[in-house]
Order: structure tokens, then sequence, then C-alpha cells
């Protein structure tokens, strides 16, 4: 991809009057650009660059504005370029004067996320890192916010490097044989070659597996609240959330829709989705409402299944978890029954012994009685699926190459099983050099950059 050399500048600090702002300029005339800001006894040709220094800047005899100013000097600096940093008094005008000065002296303002790419164009980063400064700007909790600065960190890029390493040598044996083939030898031994797939297949299985916990951690886990009419799911909501967000009656049905809201807990974010009670009706808006708690359950990772403990039989359990796994594929979800209202029990009920190996617990929503157990099982459950272990795919475009990957090493195993020509096997070791070059940005586009890099803030 072409390098570009103009000077660009932009406000890397949100619109708005704070405190300060910071102003930047990022090319190859960035430090003559900058110079002009100042007046002539200024020694800006002498600062030590990485040093912040106090200075004025100027329009004509007018003051404009105290700084501090620091010079980055190729190619140590975020874009790889030279590159200043004026850190200003944080008033629209004075942003937008120092932004009308750069631009007069030769500089244009810069694209969203034009001050990455370019990092990533000169080599400071790869692609993955490159995505992963915006999801450290967009991380809302602590989970996100570890994810990114792990991608950041060249966690994820260390990872398809592995894999990377690993094709290349597969490929490097089979090309061999190409060059050979005429004297019909055969250099790779077929049987160590499908030890070889069989661990990049379980390798990348793993990182495909790991999206749906990345990908939600981002956004969010999603945790449904189902039961039948008045076992208490407001109830349980409004004290999670310490909040009356959702209408607590007696009348049966009157959650008619589902109602969604965010808990944070221990650093991870959780959805929260209270869903109408399931149960046959004659009211058409009600069933309207617990339609749409069958779909809301489709979408959750977790299941809270509530039951009123004083009225419930183990038999209505097990015939209402039935009826939910008939219209409801629970692969994949994780289901913990929540047995609510202790408060009104004189003793346990006796039946209940049996569930001990069941994720069950006892509950009293309205006195806010062993909620911190709902809190811990959610999140063992997140970190029973891997959150502090290996390599989690946070990103989409990451995902899709790597379902890509996976068909080239079936189509790769299936023909060294039938013994197809060494030729055609090659063929598709490349497709997956070329899906994994995609991740890391090796192979790229304009198209592709501009796509990534436009959904960056301005001046970042």
């Amino acid at each position: 991809m072409k390098k570009d050399g103009s000077t660009i500048c932009s406000v890397s600090t949100p619109q708005g009057v704070g405190a300060i702002a910071i102003v930047r300029v990022s090319g190859n005339d960035a430090f003559a650009i900058a110079e002009q800001l100042f007046k002539s006894e200024f020694p800006f040709r002498q600062l030590e660059p990485n040093l912040s220094k106090f200075a004025e800047i100027y329009e004509g005899d007018d003051l404009i504005d105290q700084v501090m100013v620091v010079k980055f000097a190729a190619p140590h600096s975020y874009t790889g370029e030279d590159m200043v940093e004026i850190s200003c008094h944080g008033s629209f005008f004075i942003q937008k004067k120092i932004l009308e000065l750069f631009v007069k002296f030769g500089a244009h303002f810069a694209a969203p996320g034009e001050f990455t790419m370019r990092a990533f164009l000169n080599g400071k980063m790869d692609l993955p890192q490159a995505e992963a400064v915006a999801d450290l700007i967009d991380s809302q909790t602590e989970a996100a916010h570890k994810l990114a600065i792990n991608q950041l960190r060249g966690n994820f890029s260390s990872k398809i490097a592995e894999l990377r390493e690993q094709f290349v040598e597969l490929a490097s044996l089979l090309e061999l044989e190409l060059d050979f083939s005429e004297e019909d030898v055969q250099f790779a031994d077929r049987e160590q070659l499908k030890l070889i797939i069989s661990k990049l297949k379980e390798e990348v299985n793993n990182l495909i597996k790991s999206f749906k916990l990345g990908n939600v951690i981002k956004t969010g886990i999603p945790v449904a609240i189902v039961g039948k009419p008045n076992v208490g799911k407001s109830t349980l909501l409004n004290a999670l959330l310490n909040d009356e967000r959702a209408i607590v009656s007696q009348i049966p049905g009157t959650t008619r829709d589902t109602i969604e809201d965010t808990f944070n807990i221990q650093g991870i974010t959780f959805r929260f989705i209270d869903t109408a009670g399931i149960r046959l009706s004659e009211d058409e808006i009600e069933n309207f409402g617990i339609e749409r708690t069958f779909k809301a359950i489709e979408k959750a990772d977790i299941i809270l299944y509530m039951i009123d403990i004083n009225r419930t039989s183990i038999e209505d359990v097990e015939e209402e978890l039935l009826f939910f796994e008939n219209e409801i594929d629970f692969l994949n979800k994780k289901l913990i029954i929540i047995a609510n209202k202790i408060d009104e029990l004189n003793e346990m009920p006796n039946h209940f012994s049996e569930w001990n190996d069941m994720d069950i617990i006892y509950i009293s929503a309205k006195r806010k009685v062993n909620l911190n157990y709902i809190s811990d099982m959610l999140i063992d459950s997140v970190n029973s699926r891997g959150l502090h272990n290996g390599t989690l795919l946070t990103n989409a475009r990451h995902y899709d190459s790597m379902v890509r990957i996976a068909e080239s090493l079936d189509n790769i195993e299936k023909g060294l099983t039938e013994e197809l020509p060494t030729d055609l096997i090659a063929v598709e070791i490349r497709s997956a050099l070329t899906a994994l070059g995609v991740i890391t940005g090796q192979v790229s586009s304009q198209e592709l950059l501009n796509n990534i890099f436009g959904k960056f803030c301005i001046g970042k």
C-alpha cells in the first residue's frame, strides 16, 4: 500500500469545552509547519524530541494561546512520521484557530482514523493492533479493556504468526515435492502432515468458538430472565439493577414486552432481559410479548430460569424445561435455576434436595437475599468459557477469515486422505495463508483499509 507523506492535522480530544485540548500534526512537513506558529525567538528547531516545552502561539502580533508543545521525530512517533502535539486551552475558538494556522502553512485536515492508518502503513503496528486502538477507545468495562489491551500488545498477532509459520512449513514441504514431481519423489510424510493439520484444525476451531464470547464481552453478555408469570422476574431485575426499572405487580401478564438493562459485575457487562411470563393466554398483546420472550431466549448466552419455590414441584420444573427445550435450542447456553421467594418458606422442601447436582440458587428477590450467589455464578460461567485462558476472537472480520481457513484445512485434510495431487493441496495452503494475511494486513486493499479506519474518530 502506497504511503502518503503529506502533512495532516486534527484535534485529537473530544469536541466541546474542557480544560485542555490536543492538536496534532503529522507528516513530512510537520516540523516546518509547526515552527511557523511561534515567534522567531522560540527555539523550535532546537527542541529535544519527546520533551514537553512551554510556548506561545501567535498569529502575526496577536497572542492566540499559551501552550505546551512536544516534537516526535520519525520513526519514534505514533504515526512513524515527524509529528507535533500541542496541548492548548480547551476553548473551541483556540482549537479552531490553531487548526486554521496549520492549514494556512500547508497541512490538510485528517480523515477519520488517518493517524492510525499511517501508523499501520509505516509498520508501527499490524492491522489487528490498529483495530485494537478503536476497541480500546470504545471499551466500557474492565473485561473489554483487557481484551483490547492484549490485542494492542500483539497477543493475537503472535497467535496468527504461529499459525502462519505452521502453514509455511506445510507449504514448503509440498512445494519441494512439486519441484521434483517428474521424478515422482515424495518428501513429506503424509501421516506427519495429517498430525500437523489436526493440530492446526484444533487451534483454528478454538479461535472460531471463542468469537461468541469475545464479541459479547465487547457488547455485553445477554442474560434472559424467564419463567411463569408472578415468579418475581421483574423484582429480580430491579433488585440486581438497584432501580425500579420494571413494573412489579401481582396481576399476571404485567410484563408484556422484554425490558433490557445492563449491569457490570467484576468488570464484565451483562445485559439483563426481563421477559414476559410464559403461559397460555387469550390476550393477543400478552401472547405477542411471549413470542418476544422466546426470541430473547434464543439470543441469550445465559438463562436465569425463575420459579416460585412455594408453588413449584420438581415435576413442574422438569415439564417446563422440556417445554423450553422443544421451543429453544439450548446448545451452548448456560442454564441457572433461580428458586425465588424463600422468605415465604417455613422450611426448605425436601424434594429440592434432588437438585443438588444442578445449578440452582435459592433467593428472595424481594428481600435481596442471596443475590450475590447469582453474580458469582454469572462470573463463573464466563470464566469457565475461557475468558482468562488463551486468545479470544473479538472482530467479525477476523472471524470470517478464520472460517475460510477452517474450510481450507478441511480440504487439505481431505486431499491428504484421498491422496489428491500435491499441487491441489498446495493451492488450499496458499488460500489459508492469504486469509491469514488479510487478518494482519499483509494482504489488503485501499477499500478494506478505508472501511476499517473510517470507523475511527477524527484525530486518531
